[in-house]
């Protein structure tokens, strides 16, 4: 079902703002950092027509969700008023969770009838780092009660709906922050200057780490937030947020370049190594037997076997070319690859024109920031400038294929070739290095590995240990 109207968003902006339940300038949060906004609606309670707006759009939200349950429960304190709203307008039972238990009476953290199996939905304010909620949750889950999803009107994206999502617990906002910006910007109620500092703030403060109840944010987001939570994340993009996904449940962060000269032993790695592989990366213009007919089949093997199709175009010319090798020509790349990649040599023009046709038919692409040859020319100033690239471009380019992270974004996928179990070379000037190296060193998510495994005895044997070696790397750097 569709999100409440989002006609209705810029009036209530505009009444919380007025309200200064948004106040932009210097704040030190409960956290101790120091902050450029700083949101409070405890004063709502005051406006009884606002507070009266605010509850209608959460339920509305509920509503559009699909979702049921017997019971509120409005987290301690300013979400409090707002579950009661909700209640008593709509006859729904709600339950209060204290902050501290009685020292008389009952001594009970949860006041109202408690029926154990039934179903309770959170009303909350704002959503940081997604602690206020899931100290509620656990309250109201030792009542016996369940809990699977919570309703706020902001949702700061620090995190906290991704660290919400890891514990089984789904959030549903009216709004982020980001929206908030906007509106406010347009409304010419902040500069630019100010929008830009709030950003940099929340992407600078995410918070990662494993325990709800931990309050400090991860100094490098990437290194600490796992595949789900990134896939989670509002900035990623939904290719992006498939490949996290797929690489979560199938555990697995290796690509398989297939550099194969015949489509029936193609399709045969895609269906034998299928199955352990989260990507199958393609050179498609070396198939000797090249047909449309192969590459329906690779796409049927890649929607059976959950993996995306990869195809190392390298596309390096002007917008207009570009344009037209992807999506037309002998191979129409764009009709079955999930992913292509593109230089940043010919400046943003070749990324806008693949975009053109790659975004309407839900595409995504990799800039090349470096290369694994020996002697190669994409590092420093031309590395920064495919960052750069890619952050201007991110409703269509998803991440890097380079030799290590190259931004702390943790939107951006990277691609690591050039991986072998055995540091080396070879004597055409590929470099080529140990998962261990590129995932837990380097800070990359996915290998890249062609000759490691199409030239080993037993394919599938040399496959499941390079996906060893990989997913352990990362492993261990999320424990980190």
């Amino acid at each position: 079902m569709a999100p409440p109207a989002m006609e209705a968003l810029p009036p209530l902006v505009t009444a919380l703002y007025e309200a200064q339940a948004f106040k932009f300038g210097k704040f030190v949060l409960k956290s101790g950092l120091s902050s450029p906004v700083y949101v409070d609606l405890r004063g709502i309670v005051s406006r009884p027509q606002l507070l009266k707006q605010v509850a209608e759009i959460l339920f509305e939200t509920a509503q559009n969700a699909g979702l049921s349950f017997d019971t509120v429960c409005g987290v301690p304190y300013t979400a409090l008023p707002l579950a009661t709203v909700i209640c008593s307008t709509n006859n729904i039972p709600m339950l209060i969770r204290r902050k501290e238990t009685k020292d008389y009476g009952t001594k009970r953290l949860i006041e109202g009838t408690i029926n154990p199996g039934e179903t309770c939905l959170i009303i909350e304010d704002v959503v940081t780092s997604g602690s206020s909620v899931w100290e509620t949750v656990e309250v109201l889950q030792r009542e016996g009660l369940k809990v699977t999803d919570a309703i706020v009107l902001l949702d700061r994206e620090q995190g906290g709906k991704a660290r919400l999502q890891e514990q089984g617990i789904r959030l549903h906002s009216v709004c982020t922050l980001s929206k908030i910006l906007e509106i406010l910007e347009q409304q010419k109620k902040i500069d630019t200057e100010m929008v830009g500092e709030v950003k940099k703030f929340i992407q600078d403060n995410i918070f990662v780490n494993a325990e709800l109840n931990g309050t400090v944010p991860a100094k490098k987001p990437l290194k600490e937030l796992s595949f789900a939570m990134r896939a989670q994340l509002p900035e990623t993009h939904p290719i992006a947020s498939q490949l996290f996904r797929i690489m979560e449940k199938k555990q697995t962060n290796l690509c398989l370049s297939a550099d194969v000269t015949e489509a029936k032993e193609l399709l045969h790695l895609a269906a034998t190594l299928g199955p352990i592989i989260c990507m199958l990366k393609t050179h498609v213009d070396i198939l000797n037997d090249f047909s449309m007919e192969v590459m329906e089949d690779l796409k049927a093997l890649g929607k059976f076997h959950e993996f995306l199709i990869f195809e190392d175009r390298k596309f390096a010319d002007i917008g207009n070319t570009v344009k037209k090798q992807y999506e037309g020509g002998v191979f129409k790349i764009a009709s079955w690859a999930n992913l292509v990649n593109a230089h940043v040599v010919p400046g943003p023009g070749v990324v806008k024109g693949l975009s053109e046709v790659g975004t309407p038919m839900h595409r995504g692409c990799l800039l090349i920031a470096e290369m694994s040859s020996s002697g190669s020319l994409a590092t420093g100033d031309y590395t920064k400038a495919a960052v750069k690239m890619a952050e201007e471009h991110s409703e269509f380019v998803i991440g890097f294929v380079s030799g290590s992270r190259v931004t702390q974004k943790p939107e951006f996928v990277h691609l690591t070739p050039g991986v072998q179990i055995q540091s080396g070379g070879d004597n055409l000037g590929q470099q080529y290095n140990s998962p261990q190296e590129v995932i837990g060193k380097r800070g990359s998510d996915i290998i890249i590995v062609g000759r490691g495994i199409l030239t080993a005895s037993d394919p599938l044997e040399a496959a499941k240990m390079y996906r060893k070696a990989a997913w352990e790397a990362y492993s261990t750097r999320l424990a980190v």
